[in-house]
């Protein structure tokens, strides 16, 4: 049994959605799986596995942070996780984004301390699978909703005291700002996993704007909603 995530084999399905959030994880089980059990609790790291029509979903509580997902990934992959989408919120620091749009990020740099120690790279520029990305797409496109396609930077700061740190990110082409893509990424490359990233856009760094729980809430079920669409086709 791993150390934090107190399962065992046959526990975590193939596909496991990732959101940092534990209670975002036990809402997004509630209202898109059947058949919900949790696996795990264990310093709230809340781990569920249901069905979505015929196919085993697992949706996993990652916390705050690149160290904080490394450590979740790391013991998944020996419960037998194969497909890791990161379900989450993001920063905008470029134009044409809004409260509550929905982000599919192509690529993350990992602009943090763990994807450096893992990567051996000074600023890892990490990809989304190709594939995952297509069919993520393509589920947008059947269902007629507008997703952006982009950049990320994944920080260590949520509170960063250097104004200038979004306009270096967004310089190298990253559009928005989180904290756990990058390590996703970095992971599922390590381990020969597909990983892929859809968020929603909680804030607009620029003038400080927030969405309000109502916004955010509705972009992260769209959000869902599309990788569980695209987990059919």
């Amino acid at each position: 049994m791993p150390i934090h995530l107190r399962a065992k084999a046959g526990d975590v399905a193939e596909l496991v959605l990732l959101p940092g959030d534990p209670d975002r994880a036990r809402a997004i089980a509630e209202a898109h799986l059947s058949d919900v059990r949790c696996y795990n609790d264990y310093r709230q790291l809340l781990g569920f596995t249901g069905r979505a029509g015929d196919r085993r979903v697992s949706v996993q509580t990652t916390g705050m942070g690149a160290p904080s997902a490394a450590i979740v990934i790391e013991e998944l992959v020996g419960l037998g996780a194969g497909t890791l989408v990161r379900i989450g919120t993001c920063g905008a620091i470029a134009p044409g984004l809004a409260l509550g749009d929905s982000l599919l990020v192509e690529r993350a740099w990992g602009d943090n301390g763990a994807t450096r120690e893992l990567t051996g790279e000074p600023l890892p520029e990490l990809q989304a699978d190709p594939g995952l990305l297509e069919a993520l797409s393509s589920a947008a496109a059947a269902q007629d909703l507008a997703v952006r396609r982009g950049s990320v930077a994944s920080l260590d700061l949520f509170y960063d005291p250097d104004p200038a740190h979004a306009d270096r990110m967004r310089a190298r082409g990253a559009v928005a700002l989180e904290m756990e893509a990058s390590m996703v990424f970095a992971q599922a490359r390590r381990h020969r996993l597909k990983a892929a990233c859809l968020l929603t856009v909680s804030d607009l760094v620029a003038s400080h704007t927030r969405a309000t729980p109502a916004v955010i809430q509705a972009g992260v079920d769209r959000n869902v909603g599309l990788v569980l669409a695209a987990a059919s086709l």
